[in-house]
């Protein structure tokens, strides 16, 4: 038995590389991507993700929304987005694959907190609302829309603390293009997208959208259920002026959907919905910046700057723990403007994996250097989805550093490190001077959900059903680290 596990250790972790640095633990997802793994970064003591995304050259415009976001998480550097971390080495630059991209690792999501949190204060309502749209601050400075932003793409921990993933469909508006700029692709679930968008995949937009976005999730978290839950498109435009009211015909003039800007004209008139009314218990002051996210007309929705200004986050908002991202410049995304081949894109992957292994920058000769990591991993990732994560946690052969390749992570200089963990620690601090108490994690019921970025993205069905997500608890998985007291387990640690 020994010898067999001594055995399956030598065929997972080669002696050489970044596996040496890893400890994986189980399988905590899979998915048509891949799989996902959690881990223990024996450099540092973390706990982290490891994803595998396999067969990325498949079909071009996956791998291009791969490379969009592996760049814009290396750009976005700020303690309310999820950080990559890590992304291994492949053993040769022209003929990969799979990529491996280490997370920082977050029990959850905020869709489940809301489910599982029926008793959130008032205090917790405005410290979500505050680090999204610091958040959205910085990803706006840096001419960068999200345009998929629900609660299932916020991370969470159990101390309150969120990070906003999935920048799939994320794009770039540059300073050479309008205001509003054309995209032709999916944007958005229907329950949080902007009325403007309503119907329509050919749309004219601006950041507006994200706020709308915001101004769902936040709702969302007040009500304990979306709130804008629509079957259709129709249903969607009804839910929405059911509250809101008639829009006028110049906000109407903006839907650039022809059928939903006819349905919109010829339908009777509403009277909006008190906010009161609708959000009974809800502070006043948060309901008034609700309605400025929830404006019908998108130019009537303050930026997230002025959102971040407003008398609600008085007491909280500090402009110096509130930092705007330099523009990203059109070179990073030349690739967006022209027809590019499979070769051009794995070079460009590639390209962003060496930003990692900065040592490397300047060869292409990596197999020589050393035995990839990559290959172990396959086999130890295979060994763990054939046994469906049940075998014992896998323990690497243990190596003096000194004798490993010095693995080191490049940071982006538009936010150093030193700010990013100033900032995150003021938010910390500001929980726990609030006395705002931790939060019930119940871990993610879909598996290979627990980071989301580098899916593969299609046009995901959309749940029909309504629902209360307070008392909606479907089919949960629990991950190990998460076994023992599964109702009632309150995390405390430091993020």
């Amino acid at each position: 038995m020994q010898k067999g596990k001594k055995s399956m250790e030598m065929d997972f972790f080669s002696e050489y590389g970044d596996a040496n640095r890893y400890k994986i633990q189980e399988v905590i997802g899979k998915g048509s991507y891949g799989v996902v793994c959690s881990a223990v970064d024996t450099h540092t003591g973390e706990s982290v993700a490891i994803k595998k995304v396999h067969g990325i050259f498949e079909h071009i415009s996956d791998a291009a929304r791969i490379l969009r976001e592996i760049k814009l998480l290396r750009l976005l550097r700020h303690p309310d987005i999820v950080e990559i971390k890590h992304i291994m080495l492949p053993p040769s630059s022209k003929d990969f694959k799979d990529i491996y991209v280490v997370f920082e690792l977050l029990e959850s999501d905020l869709h489940q907190v809301i489910r599982a949190n029926a008793d959130l204060t008032k205090e917790h309502y405005q410290f979500f609302l505050y680090q999204l749209l610091r958040a959205l601050k910085y990803i706006h400075t840096a001419n960068v829309y999200h345009r998929d932003l629900k609660p299932k793409n916020i991370l969470a921990n159990a101390n309150c603390k969120l990070k906003i993933c999935d920048f799939g469909l994320a794009r770039v508006a540059f300073s050479d293009t309008p205001t509003t700029v054309f995209w032709t692709d999916y944007v958005a679930t229907r329950w949080y997208r902007a009325p403007e968008l309503c119907g329509s995949f050919y749309s004219k937009y601006t950041p507006a959208i994200d706020i709308w976005s915001i101004g769902c999730i936040f709702a969302e978290v007040l009500i304990g259920k979306p709130l804008f839950p629509g079957k259709s498109v129709v249903h969607q435009l009804d839910l929405i002026t059911d509250l809101l009211g008639t829009p006028s015909l110049d906000a109407i003039s903006r839907v650039r959907n022809d059928k939903a800007r006819r349905y919109l004209t010829s339908m009777r008139k509403k009277q909006p919905v008190s906010f009161a009314q609708k959000f009974p218990n809800a502070d006043p002051l948060s309901l008034r910046l609700l309605e400025r996210l929830l404006a019908f007309d998108p130019k009537d929705r303050p930026t997230a700057e002025e959102a971040l200004a407003h008398p609600y986050f008085n007491g909280l908002a500090k402009i110096e723990r509130e930092p705007s991202c330099q523009p990203i410049t059109q070179m990073e995304f030349e690739f967006e403007k022209r027809r590019v081949t499979k070769g051009e894109i794995r070079d460009l992957i590639f390209h962003e994996i060496l930003e990692y292994h900065p040592q490397l920058n300047g060869t292409e000769k990596t197999n020589f250097l050393y035995p990839s990591a990559v290959d172990q991993f396959e086999k130890q990732f295979t060994h763990l989805e054939e046994t469906d994560g049940k075998s014992d946690p896998v323990v690497p052969l243990e190596r003096k550093h000194a004798s490993l390749p010095r693995s080191t992570t490049v940071h982006s200089n538009i936010v150093s490190s030193k700010n990013r963990q100033t900032t995150e620690e003021n938010s910390t601090s500001y929980a726990e001077s609030n006395n705002i108490r931790g939060l019930q994690i119940i871990p993610l019921d879909t598996p290979g959900k627990v980071v989301r970025p580098l899916v593969r993205f299609g046009h995901e069905s959309i749940v029909t059903d309504s629902y209360d997500s307070r008392t909606s608890m479907r089919g949960k998985t629990y991950p190990a680290m998460l076994n023992q007291n599964r109702n009632s387990i309150r995390f405390n640690h430091k993020y």
